[in-house]
């Protein structure tokens, strides 16, 4: 197997330090999106006592010219904390603080989208929305080539390997049930997980979450990802097609409901949002990867359970179309739908439709 060097190193030396005592002092890790809009980045500070609420973190600032995110002749960036978990790495009292980016004139970096997205956010907070996102990912050697895959071939053809159980048939499951343990730990919104029909393909769940706590809960989530596989010495990949062929690729689906969508009669109001959703198909796919569709054109191919990126659809339980409805809702007449184009990658913008 291709792991890093580093994972190879004795973890129960590293745990002799990890069990010392911090005499009252608090590890504070800060996270936040680099330049390219798709990348975390941390770093770590000691305050004086354990923090209890985002308000008793204070600001901080970073180097943006190497994060992409600023010239080298004004490079401080300022970090705002916006919300507090429980660090599964360093454990309790310790915190990761996910923040927000602005620049040296406190306006909100490039891909600060946070900063827009809650102000729609904060318009519609009477509707209540609220958001469950399926997070797929592809483990990968530090080679590049998928976890688990024969170094010079591929697996057996997709079948077997959704939900799948057996050591042919999944590949890095104690790194995918660490994740799990780590988000609950943290407090994250995680609501499952599963194997996912291409081998070395998981997906986990987050939400349901209202307003921007979905976006900070879905982030969390990916960064503490991306540092069990650090530990693991593999690398989880958000890329929407990572393996060319007769492969899935990877999404991110969103389920979508506001209060009205989830009371008794809220089909009307589901396939209303549906309507509006249709006339702006062409602009949505442009904002649902990071590089204006480019990404999502090797995924979205009417084929592997994805619906044509040139054309809108929408339909009761069907995975080929843009826009789900799940079967239940159908018959219940109330609940949510599932946006199924949004790739496994973060989007490039989220203002209002």
């Amino acid at each position: 197997m291709s792991v890093s060097h580093s994972s190879r190193l004795n973890k129960l030396v590293r745990e002799q330090y990890m069990r010392l005592p911090q005499d009252g002092l608090v590890q504070v890790t800060y996270v936040w999106i680099d330049g390219s809009g798709e990348g975390v980045r941390c770093k770590s500070r000691t305050l004086d006592k354990e923090p209890k609420s985002i308000e008793d973190v204070p600001e901080w600032n970073f180097d943006g010219s190497s994060t992409a995110q600023a010239e080298g002749s004004n490079s401080d960036m300022f970090l705002v904390p916006v919300r507090m978990f429980r660090d599964p790495f360093c454990l309790d009292p310790n915190k990761l603080v996910l923040c927000e980016v602005l620049k040296y004139n406190r306006k909100p970096a490039e891909t600060n989208l946070r900063h827009t997205c809650k102000k729609v956010m904060d318009l519609v907070k009477d509707s209540h929305p609220w958001f469950g996102m399926e997070q797929e990912y592809t483990l990968l050697g530090i080679n590049g080539h998928p976890y688990g895959w024969p170094d010079n071939g591929f697996p057996g053809p997709q079948g077997p390997y959704y939900c799948g159980v057996g050591a042919d048939k999944v590949y890095g499951r104690d790194i995918v049930e660490s994740h799990y343990k780590a988000c609950l730990y943290a407090g994250v919104k995680i609501c499952g997980t599963n194997a996912e029909v291409m081998p070395s393909q998981w997906e986990f769940q987050v939400g349901p979450c209202e307003g921007i706590e979905m976006g900070d809960h879905l982030w969390m989530a990916r960064f503490i990802l991306h540092r069990v596989c650090e530990d693991f010495g593999v690398v989880a990949t958000l890329d929407p097609k990572p393996m060319t062929g007769n492969w899935n690729g990877a999404g991110c689906h969103t389920n979508y409901s506001t209060e009205e969508m989830r009371k008794e009669g809220g089909l009307k109001h589901i396939e209303a949002a549906i309507e509006k959703l249709s006339k702006r198909h062409d602009y949505h796919i442009c904002v649902y990867d990071p590089r204006g569709g480019r990404d999502n054109s090797r995924r979205l191919t009417g084929h592997h359970e994805t619906s044509n990126i040139f054309e809108f659809s929408a339909g009761v339980a069907n995975r080929g179309a843009s826009i789900r409805i799940p079967r239940q809702v159908g018959q219940d007449g109330c609940g949510y739908f599932e946006d199924r184009r949004p790739a496994a990658t973060p989007m490039r913008s989220l203002r209002p439709s």
